[in-house]
């Protein structure tokens, strides 16, 4: 068999198709957790902390800052050494969140699994003496 042929029967099983379609989805759901942490819980945050925060713009200046620089954007442009943690804590959060989102989906696919209903069982197996009366039984209808 060819490298070329065994490449084909890999990527058309089912398992290779089930991957690439769970990665793409997992794409989108990842943007959709990114646009839900941006726009509605980093907004509530910022409300309940008490005005305008935004941590993707939290950062420390590593070293001299000579013009005082006070905005992220402008450091960067500048070339200053900083240390940019806000953005690392809005990625934490939609770690956190996309975490826990995961979770609640594997937890309730779970819940749905063993909630299906048992296969009734076999009915039990008639005793052999039960069988040999019926075969009695039914000799002596014959006769």
């Amino acid at each position: 068999m060819s490298i070329i042929q065994e490449f084909r029967e890999f990527a058309v099983k089912g398992n290779v198709m089930d991957l690439a379609v769970g990665v793409i989805i997992g794409g989108a759901f990842g943007k959709i957790i990114d646009s839900m942490v941006k726009d509605i819980i980093m907004p509530l945050v910022s409300w309940v902390l008490g005005g305008d925060v935004d941590f993707s713009s939290w950062f420390v200046v590593l070293g001299d800052n000579p013009k005082n620089i006070t905005s992220l954007a402008a450091a960067q442009a500048e070339g200053l050494n900083i240390f940019a943690y806000g953005n690392f804590l809005t990625v934490a959060i939609n770690f956190f969140l996309l975490a826990l989102v995961v979770f609640a989906l594997v937890k309730g696919m779970n819940k749905l699994r063993n909630q299906q209903p048992a296969p009734e069982p076999a009915p039990a197996a008639t005793p052999e003496d039960i069988e040999l009366l019926r075969e009695i039984r039914d000799e002596l209808k014959k006769r």
